[in-house]
């Protein structure tokens, strides 16, 4: 699938550093279920999937660093000592803040080469950042022998988008993106940071990604209005998060919180419990089950937890309506990005032609459709 990608940036690589480069495929990421539960210390259920970013590595002897982003058709040529920030939403502050936050463990980095690209689509939320943040740290642990653990590497992408990208993010994505399996699903624990694969056996089924194309502006204040929220219930049931609470302990504090507050604490203790319902239809290889948990989470994260909007209602209502996609979701932050659906071996292009031509009537826009399947985590190319 990302052979092409990988020979475009490897042929870039040789042409223009004349040496032969090592390379790294690093996923972008999904999510099944279990939104809004990370930063509650709960359960998710995340997956690699087979579109990211390829990267090529090699040390450089010219006294200076270099990094291309051939998506952008731009380069930079930078001194390890003197890194700092660039202007926000700079894509060479992912490559800095990685190297910065490397150097802050006390390792030395030499200077080195960097050409990469991706084919995750732009604003999806398929987490292209944190697929490229873990391929420059995998690939300067490889090329510097660094001797960092996977899980070491995770928290250093995860702190470059903190101190230099300024996103404030938890550890989901990049935790998805470096462990996935493929064929499987992780049921991460946001607490302890250990997840358990499950395969997933789709059957006559497959996974298909609708992007809405739109971003709506209320999605940062309003997430932060959400975790404050949150925060503030936990702190009033004494515990330290909400993934601690049980509805009926939720019940008990009823007249001290608002009502919509108290729906958005409501979703966050069913969504995480829908997590780990999840895991048990994997198991026991009920896709259906699965299905129904998926269709109950888009209905939450709408009525409940607020963060949904018209597009992607509607395109979860059309998802229904077809009776052949057996659950569906917004999937990410909320207020626009990509639904994920469970649908119907061999009735995707009949969805797709009668879901785009409602969309486009109703919103006189173009939605865009993606089919993903779940893949390995970053690793070296051989």
């Amino acid at each position: 699938m990302n052979t092409k990608l990988i020979n475009e940036v490897k042929e870039f690589y040789i042409t223009e550093f004349n040496t032969k480069p090592f390379l790294i495929f690093s996923p972008g990421r999904i999510n099944i279920i279990g939104e809004h539960t990370d930063y509650n210390d709960g359960f998710v259920f995340p997956a690699a999937i087979d579109k990211g970013i390829a990267a090529a590595f090699q040390k450089s002897n010219s006294g200076i660093s270099t990094a291309y982003a051939l998506d952008m058709n731009s380069k930079v040529e930078f001194k390890l000592d003197e890194l700092k920030p660039l202007k926000e939403g700079s894509w060479e502050n992912y490559v800095f803040g990685v190297i910065a936050e490397i150097k802050n463990r006390n390792k030395v980095v030499d200077n080195f080469n960097i050409v990469f690209k991706g084919n995750i689509p732009s604003g999806a939320g398929m987490s292209s950042s944190a697929a490229l943040e873990n391929s420059i740290v995998f690939g300067l642990n490889e090329l510097f022998d660094l001797g960092f653990t996977k899980e070491e590497m995770i928290f250093i992408s995860q702190k470059a988008e903190h101190n230099y990208v300024g996103v404030n993010c938890g550890i989901m994505d990049q935790y998805a993106s470096m462990f996935g399996v493929k064929d499987h699903a992780l049921l991460l624990d946001c607490r302890t940071i250990k997840a358990k694969p499950f395969k997933i056996e789709f059957k006559n089924h497959e996974l298909l990604l609708i992007n809405t194309n739109v971003k709506h502006s209320l999605s940062d204040s309003a997430y932060n209005d959400r975790r404050s929220a949150c925060e503030n219930i936990a702190k009033i049931l004494h515990v330290s998060a909400l993934r601690d609470a049980t509805e009926d302990d939720l019940e008990s504090i009823k007249d001290e919180v608002t009502p919509a507050n108290y729906q958005k604490a409501l979703y966050v203790i069913q969504e995480n419990a829908r997590a780990k319902k999840a895991s048990k239809a994997m198991e026991q290889n009920d896709i259906e089950k699965l299905g129904d948990l998926i269709y109950c989470s888009h209905k939450g994260l709408s009525e409940q937890y607020k963060v949904s909007c018209d597009e992607l209602d509607f395109l979860v209502e059309k998802a229904k309506e077809s009776g052949y996609v057996i659950g569906a979701r917004m999937m990410g932050g909320g207020f626009g990005g990509c639904t994920i659906n469970l649908i119907e071996k061999g009735k995707a292009e009949m969805f797709e032609a009668s879901v785009s031509k409602a969309y486009k009537e109703k919103f006189n826009k173009d939605c865009s459709v993606y089919f993903v399947k779940l893949a390995d985590g970053t690793h070296l190319v051989k």
